[in-house]
């Protein structure tokens, strides 16, 4: 592990802030000092705010882009592994998105190395970590040391963000969720690529979510993405495979911690939904060709799909688990989790078709019941959450249940609010039955 410094530095933080207000590049050095600044606690977070602001309205070029990766992931301890089979998977976000919980069982458990550094809800997403530590005495809390040894001892380790690991990012990310400026594809592609480089993965799989409930709503910023992403992952000798995905409505059909936890240990256990299961092969086997354990992407998706069907994914799932002092029964007893007791039926007022679903909208309902975070300092409620029981293109019934409610008793007020708005806002139903792509794989693309 190795830790870069660099030179003191003479520049004031209102200076750096009006020059990028103003639409002028920033030099190497004004960003590594704003961000050397900002981790020593030189910098107060009102001043890194504004400046989130003015990058978000102004943007960053590529070369200022690579200056705040360089500076984010030297702002701490940079970890180092050998081999080329260790790879990550990323997802800038989406509503329901609990794919890693499925992807990287599998990945691991066809011999790939998977090193995880996973972050908290943002926005209208779930977090990762948020999920996992529904897992009663899950621990994400390791130290880097305990970090590569579970790695090389067994293949798969799941952790929230360091101390040491990108500190600037993890500031940075919590003012971004607070001041509105997620969607900026420079501070998406810095936050990534920092924390991605800093946990020594030798590979990346990157899902680049599209569409209503992505904060890259259109095909051309998602491109832009990812071009990004393989432009900065080709500068560190990085292999990287980007996915365009579609995020037009919820992944899969549970959106809360526990409920997602359920939905992904149905999956592995082959009974999930069809496109949260072809998403996670499709993802794992890009995983799997990354780290050479296959030829081609084909491959190694069909490789992604054995795990699932004999059940090595699953059982590597419950192995992490156990090593990370969670209770790994919930696999086969799910009232071991955190699921609030009360349950409210939306139903259709009308026969037809489910032509839309607002899933930005659904992502926040979940955030208004406590699921997410509002502040940065919220605490999360692991057991709210929904449930889509009809998704775009189904046939519904007056009378059928379109969402499940999962709620507290004190929250009856909150939960009406929510059911008329589903019903008048959130899913549409029409005569004519929509149609929905054949893959919610839009794009490939590899770095050379």
């Amino acid at each position: 592990m190795t830790k870069i410094k660099t030179q003191k530095l003479d520049f004031s933080a209102s200076g750096i802030i009006a020059k990028k207000r103003d639409g002028k590049k920033l030099t190497h050095e004004e960003i590594r000092w704003f961000i050397d600044s900002l981790t020593s606690g030189d910098i107060a977070d009102y001043q890194m705010s504004a400046l989130l602001m003015a990058i978000y309205l102004n943007g960053l070029d590529k070369k200022e882009t690579a200056s705040l990766t360089d500076a984010m992931l030297y702002s701490g301890e940079v970890v180092q592994f050998e081999g080329n089979d260790v790879i990550d998977k990323h997802s800038t976000g989406g509503v329901g998105d609990k794919a890693s919980f499925i992807l990287a069982p599998i990945a691991a458990a066809c011999g790939v190395k998977v090193p995880m550094i996973a972050g908290r809800g943002l926005g209208h997403t779930g977090g990762t970590i948020d999920k996992v530590e529904s897992i009663k005495g899950f621990k994400t809390s390791l130290t880097l040391k305990e970090f590569k040894n579970r790695l090389n001892k067994d293949g798969l380790v799941l952790i929230g963000q360091t101390k040491t690991i990108a500190p600037a990012d993890k500031k940075i990310y919590a003012l971004r969720d607070v001041t509105a400026t997620v969607e900026s594809i420079p501070l998406i592609t810095a936050s990534i690529m920092s924390k991605k480089l800093a946990e020594g993965a030798s590979g990346i799989v990157m899902d680049i979510k599209t569409g209503s409930g992505a904060f890259m709503s259109n095909m051309k910023d998602a491109k832009a993405l990812a071009k990004s992403l393989r432009d900065t992952a080709s500068r560190f000798d990085k292999r990287m495979l980007t996915m365009i995905t579609d995020m037009n409505q919820p992944l899969g059909n549970a959106i809360g911690n526990s409920l997602e936890i359920i939905e992904s240990i149905e999956t592995l256990k082959g009974n999930g939904p069809k496109d949260l299961t072809d998403l996670s092969v499709q993802l794992a086997g890009g995983m799997i060709y990354l780290a050479g354990k296959a030829k081609t992407l084909k491959e190694g998706n069909a490789k992604a799909q054995a795990a699932i069907d004999n059940g090595s994914a699953l059982k590597k799932f419950k192995e992490m688990i156990k090593k990370q002092g969670g209770d790994d029964k919930v696999v086969e007893d799910y009232t071991r989790l955190p699921v609030a007791k009360e349950k409210l039926e939306v139903l259709a007022t009308k026969s037809g078709y489910v032509s839309k679903v607002e899933c930005k909208n659904m992502g926040l309902h979940c955030v208004s019941l406590g699921g997410g975070r509002k502040k940065a300092e919220d605490a999360v409620d692991f057991g709210v959450g929904l449930i889509i029981n009809k998704k775009i293109g189904d046939t519904v019934k007056k009378g059928e249940s379109l969402v499940t409610i999962y709620y507290h008793a004190k929250q009856k007020n909150l939960v009406g609010k929510i059911a008329a708005e589903i019903i008048a806002n959130d899913v549409t139903i029409s005569k004519t039955k929509a149609t929905t792509p054949k893959s919610l794989v839009y794009e490939i693309k590899e770095n050379k």
